[in-house]
């Protein structure tokens, strides 16, 4: 989740842009530059960051309430629902949000093609420079469509990985980014042999759907869903799987 923001929408951080209609509140910084004196002006009920913020001390020191989340997992964001719903007096109202994201996510993965149970994906970010591990909140999406991912988690959640790992993995699938910077797949080095190249097993989201894939959030059934998109395409102009 971005690193801040405030409760009843009085400001966000620069990242912030879902819903919409979030683009039009004030901003109040990032991570890095965060303007405290911004976010006191606008009188927050509640402000939402990351832990070890450095703005904490600070915002508390003046009685702001403050709540620390960080979601690197589902569970965490299971834990992150209930305790915004807690802090913002509607107790149960995240573990009930939850629960229906829980069942779309079900429902998400009975639409996976039989065919593509148990195949190998290599999810890249960072403009080529990384990769989505197991540990990562989209490989633990990724393993509940039933999907496996060619990079163990051993690695870290999201390890900087070469072309060349994807090389030696030879994934079923390669998912990728048209990010701004993100070379083109023909032009990796290597890639061009890979038999998902060859096979056209592979997408490139664009930047608008490719943000929800990577955000820890309560949309983890639309990011769901983007995959299901992937898969359908490339099922609709590959050769079938072996």
């Amino acid at each position: 989740m971005p690193w801040t923001r405030a409760i009843a929408s009085s400001g966000v951080d620069r990242y912030s842009n879902w819903p919409e209609s979030v683009r039009q509140l004030p901003q109040v910084g990032s991570l890095a530059d965060a303007n405290v004196e911004r976010i006191i002006a606008l009188r927050p009920d509640l402000v939402l960051l990351r832990p070890r913020n450095r703005v904490v001390e600070r915002l508390e020191g003046l009685g702001i309430k403050v709540l620390a989340l960080d979601a690197k997992t589902h569970a965490d964001m299971r834990r992150n629902m209930e305790a915004v719903a807690q802090a913002i007096g509607k107790p149960g109202a995240g573990e009930a949000l939850w629960q229906r994201t829980d069942v779309r996510l079900n429902a998400a993965r009975a639409r996976v093609p039989v065919a593509w149970q148990g195949r190998r994906v290599y999810f890249e970010l960072h403009g080529g420079t990384a990769a989505a591990s197991e540990a990562s909140f989209i490989g633990e999406t990724l393993a509940r469509l039933g999907l496996r991912n060619v990079v163990p988690g051993s690695l870290g959640a999201f390890p900087k990985l070469g072309p060349e790992y994807a090389v030696r993995a030879e994934p079923d699938l390669l998912i990728t980014n048209e990010g701004r910077g993100t070379p083109p797949i023909a032009s990796r080095p290597g890639w061009s042999a890979m038999g998902a190249v060859q096979r056209g097993r592979f997408c490139r989201i664009a930047e608008s759907h490719f943000d929800v894939m990577v955000r820890p959030g309560p949309r983890m059934d639309e990011a769901a869903q983007e995959i299901l998109d992937c898969l359908a395409s490339v099922d609709r102009r590959s050769t079938a799987l072996p």
